[in-house]
């Protein structure tokens, strides 16, 4: 079955740089998005309550978007995306996450983890 593609666009108060640093590094993605973070090369390990799931780093653009694989759905054509958006007018800076959810009535759930998820990013930037 194929995987249902979304994405969310939420408005954060930072810098792009730093917005990168957060969205790139492993012990910054664990500031806000796993419990712990490893990497081995283009392999990152991402650990929540225990269970770990790995994932490839297959896009990096310094201040711009970080891109993944997750390992266990390498069949199919789904990753998650963090892209970083500045409004060439107002500077405004968004956060943009391309995902895939497993169908269509999981989409919402997902959109709200990661809205939960960026929540826990303001928090830790202080945005």
């Amino acid at each position: 079955m194929d995987k249902v593609k979304f994405e969310l666009e939420v408005a954060i108060n930072a810098s792009p740089g730093m917005l990168f640093q957060y969205i790139s590094t492993p012990s910054s993605l664990q500031e806000w998005f796993a419990d712990k973070v490893n990497t081995r090369g283009k392999i990152f390990s991402f650990i929540w309550d225990g269970v770990e799931e790995q994932a490839e780093l297959v896009i990096k653009k310094s201040n711009e978007r970080i891109r993944f694989k997750w390992l266990e759905s390498e069949d199919d054509d789904s990753y998650f995306e963090i892209r970083i958006q500045e409004h060439p007018l107002t500077n405004d800076v968004s956060l943009v996450i391309t995902d895939f959810a497993d169908d269509e009535d999981d989409v919402d759930e997902a959109k709200q983890l990661w809205e939960s998820q960026i929540e826990e990013l303001r928090h830790t930037i202080g945005a």
